[in-house]
């Protein structure tokens, strides 16, 4: 299908303009990207906000954009020559416009993945990339693909609500910012900025003294090519699952998952302790909840989970996640050295190279019957929707949701987990917690459901 485009330059102009260090995010991400070049495109974040069942006109929406730039100093900071950030206080933005025909939304998600499907170029190109499709000549829909070492997934929900309400009502009752990424890097290197990091590297250390040196030490296949394989499972019963486990046991869905999770990853490796890293967003002030920035670093989570039952874990497991989410704000360089005093206490490399990422802003909805949810095991459905030749990771889980159904994909190192163990740990998690939803369900059964 041809779809005309037109290119756009929109001029947006800010308060302030500025220069100072890279935040803690930005330079854990900065390395994680590093880490992954030339597939770091895999880092790309992306919406697409549907105006439905509204339309605005193409001058509005483009003013939409220009004020979520000017409103948002994320959207006009790049990487200074010395590693640290630029805020430029004004410039212009490329946009693209495009008649979407008789299915807008389909031409928004080929837009979508048009603009993410390359990496960006840090120094010189705005962290956002959009585009705007049209029906009738209004715009139904708007695409941003945004850098990583802008914002994190939960500034790309902020940029999105913002974005709606710009375009459908203008700047009427949307309140500034409180901070900037610039103020949070100051923030960070002052004193008590300091004292919270090393506070928590200190938890750090003390738990890699004592968990799996890794999670997937074994390589158990050759490497496919390419050699990171990302299976997805969609599920109603587990989404049902989740939220009835989360009302029996007074915990967090996300504890649930995250537990389960690193049971289920322990029982593969043979370890009596799981260590799994979550993303952790790092938005429990006021002044950082609607912060575009790259807040999000890696937690840790360790569980014991010589435990008889799932269900005996979960409590423990909310504390533990509690735990890691309290040390999940510190310098890098503080980690790489804890990392390498950990080492070489232990004569070996210690990582868990086992991540988890829950995406999901809003959890819980009404909870089903548990004798509901294995009827509804016959609807789910996985497939292998991706693969990439480098990953700097073995196990990296993501979760998100489509509608009442949870989306859990399963990124992996194929010679640690070739494709068909990365469907059992999938399917497993599936079983674990319908099964859990309605009885206790024995730790020593784990390893037969994978």
């Amino acid at each position: 299908m041809t779809e005309v485009v037109t290119e756009v330059r929109v001029p947006f102009t800010g308060d302030r303009a500025g220069t100072g260090p890279l935040t803690w995010g930005q330079r854990a991400i900065w390395h994680a990207i590093g880490r992954t070049v030339p597939n770091d495109h895999y880092f790309n974040l992306d919406r697409i906000v549907d105006l439905a069942p509204r339309t605005v006109p193409v001058d509005a929406a483009l003013a939409a954009l220009a004020a979520l730039v000017a409103r948002h100093e994320a959207l006009r900071t790049r990487l200074g020559p010395d590693g640290g950030q630029v805020l430029v206080e004004d410039g212009v933005l490329d946009v693209r416009v495009v008649d979407g025909g008789d299915d807008p939304a389909a031409a928004a998600a080929r837009a979508r993945d048009l603009l993410a499907g390359t990496a960006f170029d840090y120094r010189e190109e705005w962290p956002l990339r959009a585009a705007l499709v049209t029906r009738d000549g209004a715009v139904s829909h708007l695409v941003l693909v945004l850098c990583h070492l802008a914002t994190d997934g939960h500034g790309a929900e902020v940029l999105a609500r913002d974005l709606r309400l710009l375009a459908l009502r203008g700047n009427r009752g949307l309140r500034p910012p409180q901070t900037g990424p610039l103020d949070l890097a100051a923030e960070q290197q002052s004193p008590e900025g300091h004292r919270r990091g090393t506070a928590a590297l200190s938890y750090w250390a003390e738990q890699f003294a004592r968990i799996p040196a890794t999670m997937f030490g074994a390589e158990v296949a050759p490497p496919r090519a390419p050699r990171y394989w990302t299976g997805r499972i969609v599920s109603t019963a587990l989404g049902g699952a989740v939220d009835a486990l989360a009302a029996q046991h007074g915990v967090s869905g996300s504890t649930v998952l995250l537990t389960a999770a690193g049971a289920l990853a322990a029982a593969a490796g043979g370890h009596a302790t799981t260590a799994v890293m979550p993303i952790v967003g790092n938005r429990f002030t006021t002044g950082h909840r609607d912060l575009v920035s790259t807040l999000s670093q890696d937690g840790l989570f360790v569980l014991d989970v010589d435990r008889p039952t799932f269900g005996a874990l979960l409590r423990p497991g909310w504390q533990a996640a509690l735990r890691g989410y309290r040390a999940a704000a510190y310098d890098p360089a503080g980690w790489d050295a804890m990392l390498a005093d950990a080492a070489a206490a232990r004569g070996q490399e210690v990582h868990p190279y086992c991540c988890f990422n829950d995406m999901r802003l809003i959890e819980g909805r009404p909870v089903r019957p548990a004798t509901q949810l294995r009827a509804l095991c016959r609807d789910t459905r996985f497939d292998f929707p991706a693969t990439q030749e480098r990953v700097a990771c073995r196990y990296c889980l993501h979760v998100t949701v489509e509608g009442q159904a949870l989306v859990v994909t399963l990124t992996a190192d194929t010679a640690y987990l070739p494709p068909a163990a990365i469907e059992g740990q999938l399917r497993a998690i599936e079983e674990l917690l319908v099964r859990a939803a309605g009885e206790d369900v024995p730790m020593s059964t784990l390893t037969g459901l994978l």
